[in-house]
């Protein structure tokens, strides 16, 4: 590890100091507090994105242009002409972008995939739904303080509107604000969204719509729906999304998924199990559980904030990234379809802000009919910084 770079002192000094331990060399990385100079004064190979939503584009596409492959956290973007900028990016310069969307890496999700959809245990498949009832959403009323000078405030919100300050932001606090994110849906919709996608080999949505607000939890700052359903339709299918912060979940089993619906049976799938139940008396009844791999790598075991269930899908998720760099191939989650699966949930809440449905044009980039909703493909940036343009990258 070459580099590592962040705007908060402290993680950073933390960082190198976790990194010097584990690598076989003993070296701390050279550090920074700026991507751009780290970029300019170093020749690196890969590049792992790891920051707020609302920096992905910018980075992602600049450590292209510099010779870097990337792994990119989602979702990819906060606008989806950031998006496609990243997308024009990835093929002009010929990088291999593997987006963090680790459930096409998830073993019983491949289990799934491979031994229930494929094999056609559900037959046709004309309903889907997803959800998530996680009470995650950061909700407080902190007091504006002065910024700490070991934070830089002014490079951490970049090209995002500058928010008083009013504490550290790391963690859920950026979370529940969209000025720098895309709310729950953006955050949680894209994983069941993009896993299904994958598993039904879906691809734009033909039309996109959705409804929802802060319903319930309207004592804090936080500016992002508590309660939002979607429905992103197919021709003869439809994929529901809903999701609430607050309440108890529709089935406590599967409080974060998705439900295959069809003909000859259901399949029920989280991070950590699917349960196939067939149609009528006389089928199989199948149940998967998340595959632990403690044993293997007893370091799961003390990893600081590591969530044991994802750790067998992040791994293989990487090795994926590292072979398609070394075949020159498209990794699992390219940067195409993490850019689908993204921009449709944006989407989603665009039509929940205009109170319209949508229908995106991925050719001419435009929301078919809706000139004003087509201006909100954009956010406007910062002054200081320029929006990518998927012609200009």
């Amino acid at each position: 590890m070459v580099a590592l770079c962040d705007v908060d002192k402290n993680l950073l000094n933390q960082a190198g100091d976790m990194v010097s331990k584990r690598q076989k060399s003993g070296k701390v990385p050279r550090l920074y507090n700026d991507y751009r100079k780290m970029l300019a004064e170093n020749e690196l190979d890969i590049v792992l994105i790891g920051t707020p939503d609302h920096w992905h584009a910018l980075q992602a596409i600049t450590a292209m242009k510099a010779g870097a492959h990337v792994y990119v956290q989602k979702p990819i973007s906060v606008d989806v002409i950031e998006g496609e900028a990243m997308v024009a990016a990835a093929r002009k310069y010929k990088r291999v972008v593997q987006v963090g969307t680790q459930r096409k890496s998830t073993p019983h999700l491949i289990d799934a995939k491979k031994n229930i959809v494929d094999a056609g245990l559900l037959g046709k498949i004309s309903h889907v739904e997803m959800c998530c009832y996680y009470h995650m959403r950061a909700n407080g009323n902190p007091p504006e303080e002065p910024v700490p000078d070991f934070l830089d405030y002014e490079m951490w919100t970049g090209p995002a509107p500058l928010r008083p300050y009013d504490g550290l932001p790391h963690r859920r606090w950026w979370r529940t604000f969209m000025e720098y994110g895309n709310g729950i849906t953006g955050d949680m919709c894209i994983h069941m969204f993009d896993t299904v996608r994958w598993m039904l080999d879906l691809g734009w949505p033909k039309r996109i719509s959705s409804t929802g607000g802060i319903y319930v939890q309207k004592d804090g700052k936080s500016n992002i729906s508590d309660t939002q359903s979607a429905i992103f339709e197919y021709e003869g299918l439809n994929c529901l999304w809903q999701h609430r912060t607050w309440g108890t979940p529709a089935d406590p089993e599967y409080p974060w998924s998705f439900k295959l619906y069809g003909e000859k049976g259901t399949l029920a799938a989280s991070t950590m199990q699917y349960d196939f139940s067939p149609q009528g008396k006389n089928g199989k009844a199948i149940h998967k559980d998340v595959v632990f791999e403690k044993e293997k790598y007893p370091e799961d075991l003390t990893e600081p904030d590591i969530e044991l269930n994802a750790a067998p899908a992040t791994r293989l998720h990487m090795i994926d990234f590292l072979h398609a760099i070394e075949t020159g191939g498209r990794p699992v989650a390219d940067i195409e379809e993490g850019h689908i699966s993204t921009a449709s949930c944006i989407l989603a809440n665009l039509s929940m802000g205009t109170g319209r449905p949508l229908v995106y044009d991925p050719a001419k980039r435009i929301v078919k009919g809706d000139p004003e909703a087509t201006e909100l493909l954009r956010r406007a940036y910062r002054e200081g910084w320029e929006h990518p343009e998927p012609a200009k990258v």
